[in-house]
């Protein structure tokens, strides 16, 4: 077929165009809005799930994991993404499966910058990315925000509200996606100066004006000093336990008994693992990381829900002595691949890399993945670049209202790239209040039962059924 006749072809008609978006509106007949509602299978028993998620991790590192959970419901509700897979997989979904960020709670959306160095505000957690539901992400948001207004002490109108800004936000601007190609979609981002360019209250613009700030402040030039001592002719990173330590070193949280510590040559293992990494990157990304010679590699804690998990910065320098550090971090089985049971994959890191490329407006300039020793898998990007997390503790419940839109925006721009099915999900969530009715309802119910599976992790760590520790009394323990 002629090239022309291809692309005349493609070309998608007015009625092939409404056809889309009747096929969205007709799903409600056999998933109406309002089962949505639904809080789904909730009949287990949240320790041995959390339990589940920890199998496999550093293991003196798991009761940090849940000291850092202990702190509260929303600290818990970060990390215990399996939970709220278990039980969405006992709910209706709409049937439109597309790639989900898996753990789209309202702290993982952020600032970050994009390889041309422009501050982005967008989805920056992917480790639990996987075909799914777009749903899920939306329950998942939602869910969020009403758990942190409880914990933030505000009134049930009041999250209540948050629930019904990202929702028709969501909504809104899906319904826009639905109306541009697809190329103009995925051209779409949503930066900081656009942010600026379209608010006009004083306060909002101001936070903006010192996050970009603080952003610019946030690079590897200035972890350096922060992270890291010089050496002689090398740069050594700083052990700080629990927090920072090298695997092989006096400060280790490994047992003697862990596979890592019985690599016989960790030179060739490193090698031939960041080997296989620069293998996965354009060509031009490898040129420019052979201008750099690793220093040294730590083991960092990172997270919440991942901590455990093995993860490693890597402190690289050029030959003018500027650094670039990289993180590695461990990738397992997404939860939602567990429980919605998407298809298996065959490499966890690249699953994890090429769902954030799907998703994100833009990625980060080093983002690959690589086989670690007996056969886990990692991925890698930059550590901390020009990296900005949302700080609701500090905001207030207009400013949250907007937080909220933002991130119903963010959503829907991410679903809307990584599908193409923008004009299905607008048909079907349509212009009035159902989705959002519906979800103020699911997310009141999610935050009761965050709640009551709260208080049953809190009794099992009093128990001993499991251990909880502070990053303060982990510190401890290495202190003279």
């Amino acid at each position: 077929m002629p090239a022309g006749e291809g692309a005349q072809a493609a070309v998608a008609t007015p009625a092939e165009t409404h056809a889309r978006r009747a096929s969205g509106k007709d799903t409600r007949k056999h998933v109406p809005r309002r089962s949505h509602a639904a809080l789904g299978n909730v009949d287990r028993d949240p320790v041995a799930l959390l339990e589940l998620s920890s199998a496999g991790r550093v293991e003196r590192l798991v009761p940090l994991r849940y000291g850092r959970m202990i702190e509260s419901p929303f600290a818990f509700y970060r990390g215990s993404a399996i939970l709220q897979a278990h039980d969405l997989a006992g709910t209706p979904n709409s049937g439109m499966t597309i790639q989900i960020c898996g753990d789209c709670h309202l702290a993982n959306f952020g600032g970050f910058a994009s390889p041309e160095r422009t501050l982005m505000f967008d989805l920056n957690d992917f480790d639990e990315t996987s075909p799914g539901p777009w749903e899920w992400d939306l329950k998942r948001l939602t869910g969020s925000f009403v758990v942190a207004a409880r914990h933030l002490r505000h009134k049930r109108g009041v999250a209540e509200e948050l629930v019904y800004r990202a929702v028709r936000s969501y909504q809104e601007r899906m319904a826009a996606y639905a109306g541009m190609s697809i190329l103009d979609t995925w051209y779409d981002a949503i930066t900081f100066e656009r942010l600026m360019a379209q608010t006009q209250e004083p306060q909002v613009r101001k936070r903006l004006e010192r996050g970009m700030e603080r952003a610019a402040a946030r690079t590897s030039d200035a972890l350096l000093p922060k992270l890291s001592e010089h050496d002689g002719e090398r740069w050594v990173i700083r052990d700080a336990p629990p927090a920072v330590f090298h695997v092989r070193g006096e400060n280790t949280l490994f047992s003697p008994e862990d596979n890592w510590m019985k690599v016989a040559d960790t030179g060739k293992a490193l090698n031939e693992a960041f080997e296989m990494y620069t293998s996965t990157l354009s060509p031009d990304r490898r040129l420019l990381l052979s201008h750099f010679t690793r220093h040294d590699v730590a083991f960092k804690v990172v997270g919440v829900g991942s901590v455990g998990t093995r993860c490693l910065i890597v402190l690289m320098i050029d030959n003018h002595g500027k650094p670039l550090f990289l993180q590695s971090k461990q990738a397992t089985q997404s939860v939602v691949a567990r429980f919605f049971g998407s298809p298996p994959v065959e490499h966890e890191g690249r699953r994890v890399v090429e769902g954030q490329r799907l998703m994100q407006a833009a990625s980060d300039a080093f983002l690959g993945w690589n086989d670690g020793p007996f056969g886990r898998h990692f991925y890698l990007r930059q550590l901390r670049d020009m990296k900005l997390s949302p700080e609701v503790e500090l905001m207030d419940a207009d400013m949250l209202g907007g937080y909220a839109a933002l991130c119903g925006w963010v959503l829907a721009r991410a679903h809307a790239k990584a599908s193409g099915m923008a004009l299905e999900i607008s048909g079907y969530l349509g212009s009035g209040d159902a989705m959002a009715e519906a979800l103020v309802a699911y997310s009141n119910a999610c935050a009761d039962q965050v709640e009551r599976d709260y208080e049953v992790f809190v009794a099992a760590c009093r128990s001993g059924r499991l251990e909880a520790r502070t990053d303060a009394d982990m510190a401890a323990d290495f202190r003279v």
